[in-house]
């Protein structure tokens, strides 16, 4: 929202504010004459009438009011874009497209663009998925605000890439050694496989970074993921549902815990 320059309208005499507005600078800047800045204040006002005072204050409580909301909308602004990557067979687009999905239902706008190697399983594959309060021009994702790597090669592929300050989580599992990533960027290794294993599934290592990288950005909450799931998963996979809940839980919780 904003407000252009000169568009509030007080219906009142402009000529006439001006005037006494001018009039109320000059009666205080007047040191010499300070004992007398009440009675020409009191002589001001009379001189409005109880119609231009209430036009006038409540021009005034408007325009507060829209300075409000426009200081709320920028410190709400959201724009994240976000790189999921790793090797096929690791659920890394599944992951994604749950990022996308649980976006979706906060009613944020959102776009999703999977990439995955034609040996799928064991090739490489990658998402980029954008999360916003405001429309996105374009669904390719350059230069990350954030990472979440699944395994080494991709950490050489995308690491250059992420923006500096930004966040990059990464499985120790199967990365030791961090290397290639901007200055300034918050790093952060998360034992994914172990995790897993502890949620009832290896194979949930996915929802372990997914629910990390939601702990830590904040703008969407592992909960909503998991309420989520049942729209990405086939319904022969549900059984599965609350073992990946405790995934992005466990994740979540790491991420928080272990900076």
């Amino acid at each position: 929202m904003s407000v252009p320059p000169g568009n509030l309208i007080l219906g009142i005499d402009n000529e006439r504010i001006i005037n006494n507005q001018s009039s109320i600078i000059n009666a205080s800047t007047d040191r010499g004459d300070s004992q007398r800045l009440p009675e020409k204040l009191t002589r001001m006002s009379e001189q409005m009438s109880q119609s231009e005072i209430r036009n006038l204050k409540s021009g005034i409580r408007n325009l507060k009011s829209q300075i409000s909301d426009l200081k709320s909308e920028i410190a709400t602004d959201l724009y994240e874009e976000m790189v999921m990557a790793g090797f096929g067979g690791q659920g890394i687009v599944l992951a994604g497209k749950l990022l996308a999905q649980t976006a979706m239902r906060a009613g944020l706008e959102v776009t999703y663009m999977p990439s995955y190697g034609a040996e799928v399983r064991g090739g490489t594959a990658n998402c980029m998925v954008i999360v916003s309060n405001r429309p996105i021009a374009c669904p390719v994702v350059s230069n990350p605000n954030s990472l979440v790597i699944c395994n080494k090669a991709s950490l050489s592929k995308f690491a250059p890439r992420l923006k500096p300050g930004g966040l990059l989580i990464f499985n120790n599992s199967l990365i030791q050694n961090v290397h290639s990533v901007p200055d300034g960027v918050e790093v952060i290794g998360v034992p994914a496989e172990d995790l897993a294993v502890e949620a009832g599934s290896p194979k949930s290592a996915n929802m372990v970074m997914l629910g990390a990288y939601l702990g830590k950005r904040g703008h969407l909450s592992p909960q909503q993921a998991a309420e989520a799931l049942p729209d990405v998963l086939a319904e022969r996979h549900y059984k599965m549902i609350p073992t990946n809940a405790d995934a992005l839980r466990r994740g979540a919780d790491y991420a928080l815990c272990h900076v």
